[in-house]
């Protein structure tokens, strides 16, 4: 016999992504999140109130981040330029963190803790964190660094300059 007879058996199986805060089965439409007000409409989490009247309620995956204390995005501000520009940088991120809520319900930040040398932030998703530090390097140019944790569940991101 061939080895091809069988196949290969030597390649990588892919498991699922292991995501707590991610729902088994699909929610029924509409479905309110009572602790910050979002619905659940064809598939997605939104801002729009639905049409008909809501049936379901359920704490949306953000939410219980949040409670629970458990980011999917960390972000490190760090450097002179941080202690110089503070209140500037604050300001950006602020402002990207509303342009995304406003878009992304579930993408929100969830602390952001101000020290005189340094700040730290957390977030509820890994695209916000991302963007957030996009945003510092565009516009401030420094150094960014990305580093995905558990496959892409959560990231951690230093900026310095």
């Amino acid at each position: 016999m061939f080895k091809s007879d069988f196949g290969r058996r030597d390649r990588l199986i892919k498991e699922r992504r292991h995501d707590t805060y991610r729902t088994r089965q699909k929610l029924p439409s509409p479905t309110h999140c009572p602790t910050c007000n979002a619905f659940f409409i064809d598939g997605r989490w939104t801002w729009d109130a639905p049409a008909q009247a809501v049936t379901h309620e359920t704490r949306c995956p953000a939410c219980r981040r949040t409670e629970d204390r458990y980011p999917a995005g960390h972000i490190e501000l760090r450097g002179p330029f941080y202690t110089a520009h503070r209140d500037e940088l604050l300001n950006l991120i602020r402002n990207v963190a509303a342009q995304e809520r406003a878009l992304h319900p579930l993408e929100r930040i969830m602390d952001l803790t101000d020290e005189e040398d340094h700040a730290a932030i957390t977030t509820t998703g890994t695209h916000l964190a991302r963007r957030i530090g996009e945003a510092l390097a565009r516009s401030y140019k420094g150094t960014l660094a990305l580093e995905y944790v558990d496959g892409d569940a959560q990231v951690q991101i230093a900026w310095e300059r």
